[in-house]
């Protein structure tokens, strides 16, 4: 998931932000800048460290980091059809690619990696960077829209169908091949996003009113959700936790929504033993007798908790995450700040804020410094500080030698693709370490 930041004065925070993205499983933070890019653990509330910074490529406006590997993917203004792969423990250049046109996003897994131009999208198996198929029927994507499930057993696709309606095709990564079309909604794409699994696909229309969520690889309808009525907003970004329990969306606007997942079913009685429920009951079966768009409005779920900003109508990015055992959501902005919040995964609510980091700086904000010297608050659930344990699931330590081991971390031994891509030593992907500087011819279309 990754945001290209709008310029904004020069000499600020927004010019110097260029764009920001959280890594696959939310560990990561990485931003890119005037200057080049870096990135960030996410291991903590209260430090931000940074685990790597680079000026060598400079105005960096797509940064992408492989979970909490030493890969990263860099692009730059200075040859924006120019894909950079590298090892940046070792400040080497794996390899690189060049297109026909800009590279307007890169996504990538432990078995793909895409590039998404405006007409075409590139497939790339990621362990020797071959190119196993470009998708030539792409309706123009001017924003690069897309998405690749961070599962790599299955390794969905997700682009836009048409350039007027918001049909969504979904493509399948291994088998190359399309799976279905998904008449997601009337008007065109703004955003779409798989889950952790690969089983649920969520989008939302230029409309930014409702967000619907989707099976994989069936293309049916499980939830649809309505993020306001009131007006029109663009969203930003669409972001699954990685249980998939919650799905948060953030806009121009000055609210970030956060809906619950739930089996409507399970939890609506049949018997309602009140009144509301009885009252309740009688609207969901008038609803079968009212004109459809009615109808369906009455059926949508509103946000179950809500985060607000400091600020409207600049480019952000958020996701969920779990830091120190605590759920919590994110927001990096273009204002070169990334927000943390408290979410409470039971009686939702607004979110707390509980601390801002300064992305382009150190030390903390005059508003953190603020918050720490107010009267402490009763705390709550979402408030309470937990004490970081070590993991009692089945892990395979040593595939990160960066973020990871700079708090200790491992990733689990089911996230891990047949060979898994290590990033250890010299025999990691002997194929493009063989061509690392030097293959630079343009990839051929299929």
């Amino acid at each position: 998931m990754e945001a290209e930041a709008a310029d904004g004065p020069a000499g600020g925070a927004e010019a110097a932000l260029s764009c920001f993205s959280f890594n696959q499983d939310c560990t990561s933070l990485a931003i890119g800048t005037k200057a080049g890019y870096k990135l960030f653990s996410l291991s903590s509330v209260e430090q931000l460290d940074q685990v790597h910074g680079s000026n060598e490529i400079p105005d960096v406006y797509i940064v992408e980091r492989l979970f909490s590997s030493s890969l990263v993917v860099v692009v730059s203004h200075t040859k924006p059809r120019q894909m950079n792969v590298y090892h940046f423990k070792k400040g080497t250049e794996i390899c690189n690619y060049s297109y026909s046109s800009n590279i307007l996003s890169i996504r990538l897994n432990r078995q793909r990696l895409l590039v998404c131009l405006e007409e075409s999208i590139y497939i790339h198996n990621i362990k020797d960077m071959k190119l196993l198929k470009t998708i030539l029927d792409v309706p123009a994507n001017p924003t690069g829209l897309c998405a690749l499930s961070i599962n790599h057993s299955n390794s969905y696709v997700a682009y836009p169908g048409s350039l007027t309606t918001g049909e969504i095709v979904l493509y399948d990564g291994h088998s190359l091949k399309t799976v279905c079309t998904i008449a997601a909604h009337e008007g065109t794409l703004a955003a779409i996003a798989f889950n952790a699994a690969g089983s649920k696909l969520a989008s939302a229309s230029e409309k930014g009113t409702v967000i619907r969520v989707f099976s994989v690889p069936e293309g049916q309808k499980l939830y649809e959700f309505r993020r306001g009525m009131k007006r029109y907003v663009t969203i930003s970004s669409l972001a699954f936790s990685m249980d998939s329990q919650f799905l948060c969306a953030s806009s121009n606007t000055e609210t970030v929504h956060i809906f619950k997942l739930e089996h409507l079913a399970n939890s609506r009685p049949e018997e309602p033993s009140t009144w509301s429920g009885y009252m309740g009951k009688m609207f969901m079966a008038a609803s079968n007798y009212l004109p459809a768009q009615v109808s369906d409005m009455m059926n949508q779920d509103r946000a179950f908790a809500t985060g607000r900003l400091n600020f409207s109508g600049q480019k952000n990015l958020c996701t969920l995450s779990t830091i120190q055992k605590l759920p919590r959501l994110l927001v990096a902005s273009s204002d070169g700040h990334l927000y943390i919040y408290n979410l409470d995964p039971q009686d939702g609510g607004e979110c707390v804020l509980i601390k801002t980091h300064r992305l382009l700086g150190s030390g903390t904000t005059e508003e953190n410094k603020e918050n720490d010297l107010r009267p402490s608050l009763p705390q709550s659930y979402a408030a309470t500080v937990a004490i970081p344990s070590a993991s009692s699931a089945s892990t395979v330590p040593g595939y990160s030698e960066d973020g990871g081991a700079l708090r200790g971390e491992v990733i689990p031994e089911h996230e891990f693709a047949t060979g898994p891509v290590c990033l250890d030593d010299e025999n990691e992907f002997p194929p493009i370490i063989l061509c690392r500087g030097s293959q630079k011819g343009k990839a051929k279309q299929s």
